[in-house]
């Protein structure tokens, strides 16, 4: 067994990581949970959004335009399912951190964390904000929300990642965490 010379971070970064995870795993929740019960609401959010009806209306750019509702729908679907999978993932590294599976746990909040990074890195920030030229809308711009969300998500994917006890290797890294 090899002794940690910072048992304060031995404590501390899974502590940090079981309450970072567990704030994005509440969130992503809360997120689905209002999309699925409030339908309408993001519906006509992801309607306008696709359809560039609020944007510039540049011919060079409108041809872009999803217009098809089925279309529509079936994208907002979509974003709901991948919202409530990385919830659920997310809850499950919270609940591996918890019981200090942290091999595990690092492993469950990678995949969760990267779906949010992908959902709202790629999907509402690219496709979103530069292929549906979202950034042009006063009225439908979720650009602002998508970047913090981005944003807290690629924070708590850096500090689940942060080397324990000084180890060097993230296998090292995970065995000096569980010891």
């Amino acid at each position: 067994m090899t002794r940690n010379p910072h048992p304060a971070a031995s404590t501390a970064l899974p502590l940090a990581s079981t309450l970072l995870t567990a704030t994005v795993a509440l969130y992503i929740s809360l997120v689905a949970f209002g999309n699925i019960t409030d339908f309408d609401t993001n519906q006509q959010f992801v309607r306008h959004v696709l359809a560039m009806d609020t944007t510039f209306k540049d011919d060079d750019l409108m041809w872009r335009a999803l217009t098809s509702h089925a279309w529509q729908d079936a994208a907002y679907v979509a974003i709901i399912v991948w919202e409530t999978v990385a919830a659920l993932v997310l809850i499950a590294g919270t609940w591996l951190w918890a019981r200090r599976d942290y091999p595990q746990a690092r492993r469950v909040s990678t995949l969760g964390l990267l779906m949010l990074l992908l959902l709202f890195g790629a999907g509402f920030i690219g496709i979103g904000g530069e292929w549906f030229a979202m950034w042009q809308s006063k009225s439908w711009n979720g650009l602002d929300a998508a970047t913090r969300v981005f944003t807290l998500s690629g924070m708590v994917l850096l500090v689940i990642h942060l080397p324990w006890g000084g180890a060097s290797t993230a296998g090292a890294t995970d065995s000096a965490a569980t010891d």
